[in-house]
């Protein structure tokens, strides 16, 4: 049987601690029993936030554990929950990871609508594993893969930034990528969407903004923007996060490219979002 094996070197740096470093190095693997065991993986920024990250402990079936293992193909599920030391950013992203995990069909910044239990997990989870040897025969020796996973990207002013990435492979000539970005005010307790970032009656100006951005990028990958445009139109994703620098927006696959040209982010400076966004977004 394939096992996935990765270690991790956990710490975590605190306000006034000059590289205070805690290490604990932990050893994942699907073993033998089907179990993927767990393990966490610690930051922080320089703010009151701690982050780490632990594996959902999940078992394969019975019969597909005893099939995989004889045929040395078992799927590949990588399903991390996020552990911070505020409760209710974690509750907000674990179930938006439930939910990619159940309908493992993510789309363009698709909203959280939905809560999932542990059972639909479990059973999303199983119907994947079990589909693999439904779909495939019995001499393919490639392995389905889940995988789902939050990392912590840092902060602006009061705003915790993170990033959920996912990745599917059933078959055929690659697997699907998929990230989305999460924004958390410290503050008001709530996370935060583009809409909330805008000053009212903005919107159009900050999309504008973003074409721009857009056709900067196509430069890079094209020769004219007015015929690339043409296949791949421009489309305003609400898929953002604040940086140090500007607003990032991030498009998934196949949204304003091929495959080839993965998953594009567009950036657009503070300096063109004066009056666009609210100044509270804005790094002091």
């Amino acid at each position: 049987m394939k096992a996935m094996v990765q270690s991790h070197l956990n710490r975590f740096t605190l306000t006034h601690i000059s590289s205070g470093r805690v290490g604990r190095i932990r050893r994942i693997g699907l073993l033998a029993s089907g179990l993927l065991m767990g393990a966490a993986s610690l930051s922080a920024n320089a703010g009151s936030l701690i982050s780490s990250t632990e594996y959902l402990d999940y078992q394969l079936p019975e019969k597909i554990q005893k099939m995989c293992t004889e045929r040395d193909n078992c799927p590949e599920i990588e399903i991390k929950y996020l552990k911070t030391n505020h409760g209710w950013i974690n509750k907000t992203v674990n179930a938006r990871i439930d939910n990619l995990v159940v309908n493992s069909k993510p789309t363009e910044s698709a909203p959280i609508k939905t809560k999932s239990s542990q059972a639909d997990v479990t059973a999303a989870i199983n119907d994947f594993a079990t589909s693999q040897f439904q779909d495939m025969p019995e001499e393919v020796s490639w392995s389905y893969s889940l995988m789902v996973t939050p990392d912590y990207l840092g902060h602006v002013n009061n705003f915790e930034l993170f990033e959920i990435n996912s990745y599917v492979f059933t078959g055929g000539a690659h697997g699907m990528p998929y990230s989305e970005y999460l924004t958390f005010d410290l503050t008001t307790k709530k996370q935060v969407t583009l809409d909330d970032m805008l000053i009212k009656g903005k919107k159009p100006r900050f999309e504008a903004l973003a074409h721009d951005a857009y056709k900067a990028w196509v430069k890079t990958v094209a020769d004219d923007v007015s015929s690339y445009e043409k296949s791949w139109p421009f489309m305003l994703s609400d898929n953002v996060t604040l940086t140090e620098t500007g607003i990032n927006i991030r498009y998934q696959h196949y949204s304003i490219g091929p495959y080839a040209y993965g998953m594009p982010v567009l950036s657009i400076p503070y300096s063109q979002l004066d009056k666009v966004i609210k100044p509270h977004f804005i790094p002091k």
